[in-house]
């Protein structure tokens, strides 16, 4: 079995793959200083309370944030007694290497999404990932990365307004009844739910006309279906994205001979 776990800024996510499908999906609030006890505490905990048998052989790591990826490479050591692939890494090899500029670093997360989709719908593909950033993959004819957009949050563009306007309160977002609110929460809700609609949609439209062909566009992240739902935004809409390239990477790993 290989355990994928995908660190974000915000939450880890935990899935176990049997080679066939995922068995469970666990997830957990990012924290830097959590240690590989506290990991297999917790994941030991979770796994016993959904009564799933594992046998964890192999382990792949996505990360954004640097600072964590030394207690969970101890984690699979200790625990699974494997060397972890870790995404980002020189030994970790990628079925189709990013084009960009010399000493560009690629976000783990941005290569691990293009992975995935190129396996499941070929290039020429744009993804949109709602997460503490909402960025923009393109995906070229030949599946690799050659760039992309990266714009704030949505819930850090609520929280940076709240924080930075003390009158302000703190909303969640949601579609609002019309586009001009009458009152505060209303007003916020509107401007964060169609501005983002709003560069979603001009984003796309620039990228698609700047490489002058049809794209695909695949959306994941939790709040991607809210907008989906509202404009019909993207061609699909996949949840399981960034943990499907995960097993996308680790299969080429193992065919490479690298594992």
């Amino acid at each position: 079995m290989l355990l994928c776990i995908d660190c974000g800024n915000t939450n880890t996510v935990f899935s176990i793959w049997d080679g066939e499908r995922f068995l469970c999906t666990l997830r957990t609030s990012t924290h830097h200083s959590r240690t590989a006890d506290a990991y297999f505490t917790w994941f030991s905990t979770l796994i016993k309370h959904y009564g799933i048998e594992t046998d964890i052989t192999e382990v792949i790591i996505s990360s954004t944030v640097p600072r964590v990826v030394f207690n969970l490479r101890v984690f699979a050591d200790r625990f699974f007694n494997c060397r972890p692939l870790v995404v980002g890494r020189p030994e970790c090899l990628l079925p189709h290497p990013p084009r960009v500029d010399a000493g560009t670093q690629v976000g783990p997360d941005r290569l691990v999404n293009t992975a995935a989709a190129f396996d499941r719908h070929g290039g020429d593909i744009i993804v949109v990932d709602f997460g503490t950033a909402t960025t923009f993959d393109v995906v070229a004819a030949d599946g690799a990365y050659v760039g992309g957009v990266i714009a704030p949050g949505v819930n850090l563009s609520l929280e940076a307004l709240h924080m930075a306007a003390a009158a302000l309160p703190h909303v969640d977002i949601a579609k609002p009844q019309k586009v001009v609110g009458t009152n505060t929460v209303a007003c916020i809700q509107s401007g964060v739910f169609w501005g983002y609609v709003g560069l979603v949609k001009e984003i796309c439209a620039r990228i698609r006309g700047e490489r002058d062909r049809e794209m695909k566009i695949i959306a994941t992240g939790g709040l991607a279906p809210l907008f989906q739902q509202s404009e019909d935004l993207f061609d699909r809409f996949e949840d399981d994205l960034t943990m499907h390239g995960l097993t996308v990477i680790h299969a080429y790993n193992k065919e490479q001979g690298t594992l």
